[in-house]
């Protein structure tokens, strides 16, 4: 096994830090009101939170190694090589699910405290052992997914000149082919390592999906920039989104902590087809199989097999805003022609 740095497990208490010589004194001040706010001054025992730099690093190894005959020179070139990079891959899956499992985020304060008799270490390194084996192993059956991806790709796009083009450019296979990985994460038990994972993808892409969405075979999104799909979404075969495209939930408000693990988003059948900009919101909300959804359209209720949405009326203009000051109208215009004009923007008869 490649030699990994194995973090520790449970930090001990750590020492009372003697702030360095020559520092301003609102250097100091700050240094210590932020000390204090983060609850560091108490001393508590708080385990390492999963890296993001970590979870960067394993993506890397997960690609170059799904698709070991698409040769960079960052990539595998022989199966002495391909077999070290799993074996880093699960390494470093290793260490991610340790800091997950021992730090337990929670909403409120973000890291779990750990009490002074609690030693869950060598049973959480083993269970992060386990997993993250069986992440490495499951590897052939996530290219097998991934390669429906890459071929759904290359009948979509009459613009693809290679499979190695796809891989290798194409942004919204990159974020399809990290997601398939942390799903399978998040399935685990890794949840946070999963959303660091997607959220690397997001932060490259411009594509956010989340890890706990359930997404089907052949999934395709082109071009892909700003491109949202949520938790709870179900998607299924050969669906096809464009750029822009929201598949979310609608405004949650204050009840967002009563709703967390229902259904919040919708359901795209089988070869649903959604162009740019579209929104589609809503938990009950249903798009039925072989549907297209044309650009810019707003949908929050469901939509039965084979519809055909679209929308055709040409955008309205309305006169622009002429900014006065207060208890003044502009040029020419009555208060009463302003009320008649606000009314008709509304889309009420004045």
């Amino acid at each position: 096994m490649p030699d990994t740095p194995r973090e520790d497990c449970l930090p001990t208490t750590p020492p009372v830090d003697e702030l360095p010589a020559g520092l301003e004194p609102g250097v100091k001040a700050a240094a210590n009101a932020l000390w204090r706010a983060a609850g560091l001054d108490t001393g508590p025992r708080r385990p390492h939170l999963p890296d993001r730099d970590r979870a960067a690093i394993a993506l890397g190894l997960y690609r170059r190694a799904l698709f070991a005959e698409v040769r960079t020179q960052s990539r595998p070139t022989t199966l002495a090589d391909l077999a070290t990079t799993l074996d880093t891959l699960r390494a470093q899956l290793v260490e991610l699910l340790t800091a997950e499992r021992l730090a337990s985020p929670d909403r409120e304060t973000l890291v779990r405290v750990v009490p002074a008799d609690e030693s869950p270490c060598e049973k959480t390194r083993a269970w992060a052992e386990e997993t993250a084996g069986t992440l490495v192993e499951d590897l052939p059956r996530i290219r097998a997914l991934v390669q429906t991806d890459l071929e759904a790709a290359l009948g979509g796009d009459p613009a693809v000149r290679s499979r190695a083009e796809v891989v290798l450019a194409y942004p919204g296979f990159s974020a399809v082919c990290t997601y398939r990985l942390a799903h399978q994460v998040w399935l685990a038990g890794g949840e946070l390592t999963a959303r660091l994972m997607t959220e690397e993808a997001h932060r490259k892409t411009g594509i956010d999906l989340h890890p706990g969405a359930s997404i089907g075979p052949a999934f395709f999104i082109d071009h892909g920039t700003g491109v949202v799909v949520g938790e709870t979404a179900v998607i299924g075969a050969r669906v096809r989104l464009y750029q822009g495209v929201t598949v979310g939930a609608r405004s949650v408000g204050r009840r967002a902590a009563r709703l967390h693990g229902e259904k919040r988003h919708p359901t795209l059948e089988d070869d649903v087809i959604v162009y740019a900009n579209s929104t589609i919101l809503g938990g009950d909300t249903v798009i039925g199989a072989g549907a297209r959804i044309g650009g810019n359209a707003w949908v929050t209720t469901s939509l039965p097999p084979g519809a055909r949405l679209r929308l055709d009326t040409p955008p309205r203009v309305v006169d622009a805003l002429v900014m006065v000051p207060d208890g003044q109208q502009p040029d020419g215009q009555t208060a009463d022609d302003q009320t008649a004009d606000d009314q008709t923007a509304d889309g009420q008869t004045p």
